[in-house]
């Protein structure tokens, strides 16, 4: 395995294997997730309601038990695209081959417990790409605006940085330029810097500091702020136990979603300059408290509770490709992709793979580019 196949799939599967054991305890507190398992979560878990089928008539999903959810369903489903389409995606990539994916077939839906199209598990926010793309033939370029502003686009944005291995800010313009027919405003924004970490951190020599320096550098407006508002407090800390206040508190002023969690103001998940999604730079504090560790910073994530699947998610992505395969526990990639029925692993193989080629292609167009500019800056006489 080469170190590009190992970063790739080590971001794969770390994203997926954060995903399923944050699914268990998204949208609870710390303490009622301690509660409920009688301490920390230390691996997977069954899910924090036992009757699930009812406790939530509107979302009767079966997280926990190792069941990834819509976070990874949608990452493979990009994953999918880039094979698909050979090259670089941008917005029409998303009504050409996004659409398609999430309803034209139908594939496992492990929280369902049974096979189904990919659109009718995703949140509200993700079907929008379907009503607005497929039904409400909108320019993909602006099919964001309107939709509520989360973390929706950021969550499955990771194979964009692998793709753009190394080079943070061709995979921030390209992860900006492809959800802007999903997300808006910081959502966006959040999308941009998330493929950027991740390009990061496939850099060779690549560290925590240099991602979240990378971050600092290319995002704006509330974004950037909360970024660094919630890495100052992390650098503080020196584990994720006892860290859940402090990085509340640092991420609050810029987060839109209320202290109890599903209780939202006027001003929740609306554009706004000053705001950022909350689990992006909880997702790098925790890498930052952790200090770049795989298991630490994705259970930060999942004991923290709240979007604890996206956070872990995000988290993982970022020190699975930092560490690469072998930093994951094997035991969590095992079990999670059994509980799931699905192969972890397969679409970081082909996520390198896809990288790689378009690797070729940049590199033939800048040297094609790079010949032209000299013929026109040469002078016959010099």
């Amino acid at each position: 395995m080469t170190p590009l196949e190992d970063r790739a799939t080590g971001c794969v599967a770390g994203a997926a294997v954060g995903d399923a054991l944050g699914g268990a305890t998204e949208g609870w507190t710390p303490e009622q997730i301690a509660t409920r398992y009688g301490g920390y979560v230390e691996g997977i878990v069954p899910p924090y309601n036992e009757d699930w089928a009812n406790a939530r008539p509107i979302a009767p999903y079966h997280k926990g038990d190792g069941h990834i959810t819509d976070d990874t369903l949608m990452t493979h489903a990009l994953i999918r695209v880039y094979e698909k389409a050979g090259g670089h995606l941008g917005a029409y990539s998303m009504a050409e081959y996004f659409v398609p994916e999430l309803m034209g077939e139908r594939r496992w839906i492990p929280e369902l417990e049974a096979e189904a199209l990919p659109l009718q598990r995703i949140f509200l926010a993700e079907k929008w790409i379907v009503a607005r793309l497929h039904y409400g033939h909108v320019d993909p370029r602006e099919a964001g605006v309107g939709n509520i502003v989360n973390c929706g686009a950021a969550m499955y944005v990771a194979p964009v940085g692998i793709v753009n291995a190394a080079d943070p800010d061709a995979a921030y313009a390209e992860a900006i330029d492809l959800t802007g027919a999903h997300q808006s405003s910081y959502g966006r924004e959040a999308a941009g810097v998330m493929a950027a970490a991740v390009a990061e951190a496939m850099r060779p020599g690549a560290t925590f500091d240099s991602v979240v320096a990378t971050c600092l550098r290319l995002a704006k407006d509330g974004t950037r702020a909360a970024i660094e508002a919630v890495c100052e407090a992390a650098a503080g800390l020196g584990h994720w136990d006892g860290s859940f206040e402090t990085l509340r508190a640092a991420v609050r002023p810029f987060d839109t979603v209320a202290d109890t969690y599903r209780d939202q103001g006027l001003g929740a998940r609306r554009p706004s300059r000053v705001h950022s999604i909350e689990e992006l730079p909880l997702a790098l504090g925790f890498l930052v408290v952790a200090k770049g560790d795989y298991r630490d910073t994705v259970l930060g994530g999942v004991n923290y509770g709240r979007d604890a699947d996206s956070i872990a998610s995000m988290g993982g992505a970022i020190a699975g490709a930092l560490g690469g395969l072998g930093s994951i526990p094997r035991e969590w990639v095992t079990q999670v992709a059994e509980a799931s029925r699905t192969d972890l692993e397969a679409p970081g193989r082909v996520i390198a793979d896809v990288a790689r080629r378009v690797h070729a292609d940049d590199t033939a167009r800048r040297r094609a580019v790079e010949a032209a500019f000299t013929t026109l800056d040469a002078f016959a006489d010099r």
